[in-house]
């Protein structure tokens, strides 16, 4: 079991969901709806992309790189809800699982329904952990989720400069 310290993601994302705000004048509270659909629809992405579900197909996962662009793109929206929440933990053990991936992905979704119900610190972690020990499982290291977060930080600002 390995220990990842948030804090710094959750700072920096605070920071671009700000410039979000101020730009297109919402709120945490007229948005969380929203963020958590977005949440949804960016972890089928990043299903799609691992291809773990189409057994019918021969054809392997897409690279690791945009894999891992996808799975970023999750993250900065489970950050997002988590600032929302006011989450006062932001230190999480992680391990990779023996579930197979797919088991992994319905497992984050039923997570996430589940704090959809119960918008609570308690659901928001379970959904959470779960997320990044499928980071984990799928073969990123804390530096590899780290580095891809700060690189789509990036695009997201320049998006914002660009009147995304």
């Amino acid at each position: 079991m390995k220990t990842i310290d948030l804090t710094p993601l959750y700072v920096q994302q605070a920071e671009l969901d700000k410039t979000i705000a101020a730009n297109h004048h919402i709120t945490y509270d007229s948005t969380r709806i929203s963020r958590t659909l977005a949440l949804l629809v960016e972890m089928g992405e990043l299903c799609n992309e691992t291809r773990c579900f189409k057994y019918w197909s021969n054809k392997g996962p897409s690279s690791k790189e945009i894999i891992l662009e996808e799975y970023a793109d999750s993250l900065h929206f489970f950050l997002s809800l988590g600032i929302d929440l006011n989450i006062k933990n932001k230190v999480f053990k992680i391990d990779s699982s023996s579930i197979p991936i797919n088991e992994q992905f319905l497992n984050i979704y039923s997570s996430i329904i589940e704090f959809v119900h119960n918008r609570d610190e308690l659901h928001y972690n379970n959904a959470f952990i779960q997320f990044l020990n499928l980071g984990m499982s799928l073969g990123y290291s804390h530096d590899e989720i780290f580095k891809s977060y700060l690189k789509k930080l990036d695009t997201n600002y320049k998006r914002q400069k660009n009147n995304y």
